[in-house]
């Protein structure tokens, strides 16, 4: 006999109604006393030794309803879940029908649940070509970063110029008030690489060391901070040194000093060999993304958008993580570029949603192929995991719920469904 009814609303909504006995329901409402007991002071009993009668005789027959309910809720809603065999992907609203300690209680969740995805002729999906080949002009730019690196630099007398280094103090007003953040002292900026807002480092050009001058710029509409969006602002700047950058002549004696090789072209086929590695990757990433990109347009379905908030909400935990990591906390990050998390959120919440849609894709070919993950292929990925976080493998397989391996092979399955779209594309 089922213990609970389903109702579909539409839009991935459904209501489930469901029944606490009479029974259960007593045994929260005594757990709910016992756990309480000792904050409660009768007069005439020592402080948490009042019988329950007398307190529900004082208090209220209901006095420990709200907490009998909500210490049987979990167990009964879970059982309605998995009777119904549903993959929820929100938090339900309990809505609480009837509560009585004879009858016990009828309860309605209405919850979202992960929508049914079919995709039609995913294999041999037409994407534009994706380029993997290494060009000459890609050898002498990855050449040329290793003199930038090998460089040295030198204090000038003369004026500054275009790729010099000035080290400057600068100081900034708007309405002629100086404001937050825009004061600095022996910065080291180079002219011409555009760290600067507006015409800056323009500006600049021709001041020699000692000069000052005044320097007129605005600033973007869209800049971070709200209270200096499109306002003009005047730096008071002064030069301090100009140093110029010599880069070393790229010939067989720069392959000697600064790499394993005798000669330029041993060095520019070793470094041609590295590009080819990591274009080859990149290509992969980008091969995937555009046939994905193409499923989500030809396949239409609704998504909660409960599932578009979880993956905002992942963003913005990693992204928060990655500034602590930086001696940064999210919300001071935030008020120092005039965002907000509401409007961190709108940020992410384009991106949010194509992942989702993506992800809820690969699931669905994943299933038609009927995709199975060998207990092999499991242990390769811990292995693989383990090694990313320098974690020996016994520890990691010790940590793992069995929900964390369900989830690992849900990826792993995702995985292949995206090698199986690589592998039948057509590129033109």
């Amino acid at each position: 006999m089922s213990k609970s009814t389903l109702e579909l609303l539409g839009n991935n909504e459904v209501k489930i109604t469901f029944t606490i006995s009479s029974e259960n329901f007593e045994k929260g409402i005594q757990k709910a006393y016992l756990d309480n007991r000792s904050r409660v002071d009768i007069q005439g009993f020592r402080k948490g030794k009042a019988p329950r009668q007398i307190v529900e005789k004082m208090y209220g027959a209901e006095f420990y309803h709200e907490d009998g309910l909500n210490n049987v809720l979990p167990e009964a809603y879970g059982k309605a879940i998995e009777e119904h065999e549903l993959n929820i992907v929100s938090r339900p609203n309990i809505n609480v029908v009837s509560s009585t300690k004879e009858d016990g209680v009828v309860v309605e969740a209405t919850v979202f649940v992960k929508p049914e995805v079919t995709v039609k002729d995913y294999k041999g999906v037409e994407i534009e070509k994706v380029e993997e080949k290494i060009l000459a002009k890609d050898v002498n730019k990855k050449l040329e970063e290793e003199a930038e690196k090998n460089s040295r630099t030198e204090e000038v007398k003369r004026g500054v110029k275009v790729k010099d280094i000035v080290n400057l103090n600068f100081e900034g007003f708007v309405d002629g008030e100086a404001f937050e953040g825009g004061k600095g002292e022996n910065f080291d900026l180079t002219i011409g690489s555009n760290t600067f807002i507006d015409t800056f480092e323009d500006q600049l050009v021709g001041l020699k060391a000692g000069e000052e001058k005044e320097v007129n710029v605005t600033f973007p509409k869209d800049y971070g901070q709200a209270n200096l969006a499109n306002k003009k602002a005047m730096f008071k700047v002064k030069i301090n040194t100009v140093k110029t950058k010599t880069l070393p002549k790229i010939d067989d004696e720069f392959a000697k000093d600064f790499s394993e090789f005798e000669t330029i072209k041993e060095y520019k086929a070793s470094i041609k060999k590295e590009l080819q590695v990591a274009k080859k990757e990149t290509a992969k990433r980008e091969r995937e993304n555009k046939i994905v990109e193409k499923l989500i347009e030809k396949t239409k379905f609704d998504i909660p958008e409960a599932m578009i908030e979880n993956q905002v909400d992942n963003h913005i935990r990693d992204y928060a993580q990655q500034l602590k990591s930086q001696g940064l906390e999210l919300e001071m990050y935030l008020e120092y570029m005039g965002q907000t998390i509401e409007s961190l959120r709108e940020v992410y919440k384009v991106d949010a949603e194509k992942q989702v849609r993506g992800r809820l894709i690969l699931e669905a070919i994943s299933k038609a192929e009927n995709f199975e993950i060998k207990e092999e292929e499991v242990d390769k990925e811990l292995t693989r995991i383990s090694e990313v976080y320098k974690m020996p493998i016994e520890n990691l397989k010790k940590a793992m719920r069995p929900e964390d391996i369900e989830g690992l092979k849900a990826d792993l399955k995702t995985q292949k469904a995206l090698e199986l779209l690589v592998s039948t594309v057509k590129e033109i």
